[in-house]
């Protein structure tokens, strides 16, 4: 049972953690500059999309226990 629980919890993070990768790609590759148009809000859709589908994920899989 633990092993579902810990399962779950890590495919509901996974796209949060891919948000958190996108925005580490794009600054390692040179790709964004400090003089990006809208790098800061583009960086909050990129981060509130990771988790939003990362909340809903962890409630589907929430209701689907009870």
């Amino acid at each position: 049972m633990w092993l579902r629980h810990a399962l779950n919890t890590a495919i509901a993070l996974t796209p949060w953690l891919i948000s958190m990768y996108t925005l580490y790609w794009l600054d390692f590759g040179e790709i964004w500059t400090s003089e990006t148009a809208h790098r800061g809000k583009i960086s909050v859709v990129i981060l509130a999309v990771g988790m939003a589908l990362s909340f809903f994920v962890q409630s589907h899989f929430s209701k689907r226990e009870q």
